[in-house]
């Protein structure tokens, strides 16, 4: 199993670790040449989403990248990602993948909060430990998009179709199972 990590900017390293300690192969996405090797899934990092978003669009990579997941390559976003994946978003530019039924408000817990650590439950998962980093969360669900998880009445995972999304970095911590979670997905659909 081959998965792709955007590997333009943030916490890309911290993922690209855990997939391969669960023995998945992954390969960095850093250009158009990169995106066109074989993949079975994608993980879209945390990091910031402007950013990201702008890299995507001026390295040609947004387009290609937004119809692959629109004809069904598995996407796990956390944080950034979780924002690129979003329909709609509070303040923040319209060049992104705008693929799933959510709505999102960026740096939702605000600077006082900034970084938090609690433990929830996932459904599909279990009760697991969430590192949050400047988050945003899901203000809203709508159309095929379902909630997976909230912390404090907030929804911090959502799934639709085969695209994952959390607010927070399962990356972080040592609990493998958020990543098995999208892998089983991946192994699902072959």
């Amino acid at each position: 199993m081959r998965i792709a990590v955007l590997a333009l900017q943030g916490a890309f390293i911290e993922h690209e670790q855990m997939l391969s300690r669960l023995g998945a192969e992954v390969f960095e996405v850093r250009e158009l040449a990169d995106w066109q090797q074989p993949k079975d899934g994608l993980i879209l990092p945390g990091g910031e989403s402007t950013t990201q978003a702008k890299l995507l669009n001026d390295l040609g990579l947004l387009e290609p990248i937004k119809a692959d997941i629109q004809a069904g390559l598995p996407v796990f976003g956390t944080c950034a990602g979780l924002i690129l994946l979003a329909n709609k978003i509070e303040g923040e530019p319209e060049k992104r993948f705008a693929t799933m039924d959510i709505h999102v408000l960026r740096n939702a817990y605000g600077r006082q909060l900034g970084s938090f650590h609690t433990e929830a439950e996932m459904k599909g998962v279990g009760k697991i430990p969430m590192t949050f980093i400047r988050a945003p969360y899901i203000e809203d669900v709508y159309g095929k998009a379902e909630i997976l998880a909230t912390v404090d009445n907030h929804i911090v995972a959502a799934r639709q179709g085969n695209q994952l999304v959390t607010a927070f970095h399962p990356e972080l911590d040592t609990d493998t199972r958020v990543h098995e979670y999208f892998l089983n997905k991946v192994r699902s659909l072959h």
